[in-house]
């Protein structure tokens, strides 16, 4: 079952519950991920973190705008996609990519960052993001 399919069915069982706040957080991102399928890209989870991350940049707007109430509405937006994302990698996880991706890759100084980070983010495959694996690169690469 692919992940708009189960947007779908969690949408009917959340108007069913009457649950109006998930209801539309749903109903958006299921716009979101109808729309990519319609493009032809069809990276749900790519979708699904684009989403998430315009939700906490919008809380953070919100917050340094005086307006908590409308963060906290964003925050939990955020919180209902985060449901259907991949769980993200531990640090050791990320730490254990990095080093295989700078043995793989030869790179000893922070000149070789891109191909690390090429390397580090086709294993990651979206499970964590890209600045983390970034910092992480880094601070392999004594950068």
């Amino acid at each position: 079952m692919t992940i708009t399919d189960q947007v779908k069915q969690d949408v009917a069982v959340a108007m069913k519950a009457g649950e109006r706040e998930r209801v539309s957080a749903l109903r958006l991102v299921l716009s979101e991920l109808q729309k990519d399928s319609k493009e032809g890209a069809g990276d749900e989870v790519a979708v699904l973190r684009r989403e998430r991350k315009r939700r906490l940049d919008a809380a953070t707007a919100f917050r340094d705008g005086g307006r908590p109430e409308l963060a906290e509405g964003e925050e939990a937006e955020a919180r209902v996609i985060e449901d259907y994302l991949p769980a993200e990698l531990s640090d050791d996880e990320l730490g254990a990519i990095v080093a295989a991706a700078v043995r793989s890759t030869g790179a000893s100084s922070p000149r070789d960052m891109g191909s690390v980070m090429k390397a580090a983010m086709a294993e990651v495959a979206g499970r964590a993001d890209g600045k983390r694996v970034s910092a992480r690169v880094r601070e392999a690469l004594g950068a």
